[in-house]
């Protein structure tokens, strides 16, 4: 088997869903983050943080898409992706492990799948009891094409 027929996926959890990220795409995991507020943002953006002197808008993965919020908001993490050469921190509820999964594996989205999140996939892998989510980031935080805009 070739490393052309696995991607590897950082896994992250989202209200007790099971969420894949592109390995490639990840830049950075961190912890507990102080944010800072930005005025008139979308509703999906928590704020801003300053990660090694750089600005990082920060998305609340929960509220784009449609997930209720989290009674744990001091507990919740971020993985810092980048989009159009910007850096943007996810936050999730949680950082699993790296799997590493056949391509030949990934089903597309089923048709019962919330169109939020039908959007943001590219795919699913059925794990053991439960369905491992694709995230698209270009789609994710890409605010024009869905809802958001006012």
């Amino acid at each position: 088997m070739s490393n052309s027929d696995v991607q590897e996926y950082v896994t992250v959890t989202i209200a007790g869903q099971l969420f894949g990220i592109p390995v490639l795409q990840v830049h950075d995991v961190l912890g507990s983050i102080q944010l800072t507020n930005i005025p008139l943002a979308p509703n999906e953006v928590a704020g801003a943080l300053n990660l090694r002197g750089r600005i990082v808008t920060c998305i609340d993965v929960r509220k784009r898409l449609g997930l209720p919020s989290s009674e744990e908001e001091s507990q919740r993490m971020s993985v810092v992706v980048e989009h159009h050469g910007e850096p943007y921190a996810l936050l999730i509820d949680n950082v699993g492990e790296v799997l590493s999964l056949k391509t030949d594996q990934l089903e597309m989205n089923p048709a019962t799948l919330d169109h939020r999140w039908r959007e943001v996939s590219s795919g699913i892998y059925r794990m053991e009891g439960k369905l491992l989510v694709i995230l698209q980031i270009d789609r994710l935080l890409d605010f024009a094409g869905s809802s958001v805009a006012a």
